[in-house]
């Protein structure tokens, strides 16, 4: 059945003439009489019969005209959800991304987007700085490269050592990296990304880590080390600590990542160059919380 010849019918039943109708849809009479005659053939009974210059539903086109009616108003919101989605000034996008970044880089970005586009809906869900993925997000932040998805550097965070303000090693200007081997340490859970990096960090140095605890985010693990409860690896947050440079200077990389295998919406595509254009520019210009540099 033709959906164009489903609205004629409609538009006849609520009581338009064929006259009315050919003038709001530009066509033909003869071509619209043709139609609805189809149209009863197709369903297998009358469904109009006509009393003067009106046309008037059956028993049985009254029964049908429920169902066309309920279908044609599916069919339009199903329209104009593809509208909403395809035009990219009304369309929604899906951003994960990992938690530590959620008090700082996101914030900026979704409220700079806003600014030149606040009819986008943003659909924000956290990561909680694991490595396993969020389920089909238009864009990711977050400091890992997933296969599948293509990846963009947009930040360089320095990772440094943590120490509570009384540590003896807080009164040195330069520490090694097996200066840490005998203190006890806060870290992440080993799922977290942060983790691996500062497992890794260790390693290449042949320290052992002894891990004290382990937490789930990093104000948890700044608030351990302003305990005096260990010290830690970890980029730079607000805190009650001191922070030391590690020696050739290590960083983390910040990006962004999106799907290789099929296009992004328009909406998508604004957010996703709006963060490539001005993440760099908008953490040099705020208060950073760590000695941001851009990737060589």
């Amino acid at each position: 059945m033709d959906v164009a010849t489903l609205r004629w019918f409609q538009l006849v039943a609520d009581g338009a003439t064929v006259t009315e109708v050919s003038e709001l849809e530009l066509t033909s009479q003869p071509t619209i009489s043709r139609a609805l005659a189809r149209l009863s053939d197709e369903v297998g009974t009358p469904l109009l019969h006509r009393e003067g210059r009106l046309l008037r539903l059956t028993r049985a086109g009254a029964a049908f005209k429920r169902h066309v009616d309920a279908m044609l108003h599916h069919l339009d919101d199903g329209l104009a959800a593809v509208d909403q989605l395809t035009d990219p000034e009304r369309g929604t996008v899906v951003l994960a991304y990992q938690a530590s970044l959620g008090s700082w880089l996101v914030p900026r970005l979704v409220a700079t987007f806003r600014e030149g586009h606040p009819d986008v809906k943003l659909e924000l869900h956290s990561l909680r700085d694991r490595t396993t993925a969020a389920r089909h997000p238009d864009l990711e932040l977050s400091t890992r490269q997933l296969p599948g998805r293509q990846w963009r550097v947009l930040l360089r965070e320095p990772i440094k050592v943590v120490l509570p303000r009384e540590h003896p090693l807080s009164r040195r200007p330069g520490i090694a990296v097996t200066d840490l081997a005998e203190e006890p340490l806060v870290a992440m859970r080993p799922t977290s990304q942060l983790r691996l990096a500062t497992d890794a960090i260790l390693s290449a140095a042949g320290v052992r880590p002894r891990i004290a605890y382990e937490v789930d985010d990093l104000p948890s693990l700044y608030g351990y080390v302003a305990a005096g409860l260990g010290i830690a690896l970890a980029p730079e947050r607000p805190g009650e600590v001191v922070l030391r440079d590690l020696p050739g200077r290590v960083f983390r990389d910040i990006g962004l990542s999106w799907p290789s295998e099929r296009q992004l919406l328009p909406a998508a595509e604004l957010f996703r160059d709006h963060v490539l254009r001005n993440a760099q520019d908008l953490v040099a210009r705020g208060t950073s919380p760590s000695d941001q540099e851009a990737p060589q």
